[in-house]
């Protein structure tokens, strides 16, 4: 079992900054690819940012030029720094832990609590 612990949420006015960090308690073959996922208000969860074990980056198309997905495998954390913030970001950001390293998988193995992100315009 894997457990996943976000921090770095909160509230920021359009245009900022803020970055969201997820720690693993260890790493797994099935949690090889982690990741941010987020749901707003009255919206379905969306993959935001996916990254691979060796770096490999995959984004949403509304968040590219503005986010960046990180990752420090010795600290089994996974970053993301996320600038240029629009009021559309606001949501509850999940961090999320998979052996597929895709943005519209199903098959995600382990979940974070969530943190929430609120952008104020």
């Amino acid at each position: 079992q894997v457990q996943l612990a976000e921090s770095g949420g909160g509230s920021v006015q359009a245009g900022g900054s803020l970055r969201l960090s997820c720690v693993a308690s260890r790493y797994t073959h099935d949690s090889r690819c982690m990741g941010w996922f987020r749901q707003g208000p009255g919206k379905e969860r969306e993959g935001v940012a996916v990254i691979g074990y060796g770096g490999t980056t995959y984004y949403t198309d509304s968040v590219k030029g503005r986010f960046t997905v990180s990752r420090d495998n010795a600290k089994n954390t996974v970053y993301l720094q996320m600038n240029s913030l629009k009021s559309e970001d606001t949501a509850m950001y999940y961090c999320a832990a998979t052996g597929d390293c895709s943005l519209y998988t199903r098959q995600i193995n382990y979940w974070g609590q969530g943190t929430q992100v609120t952008v104020s315009s």
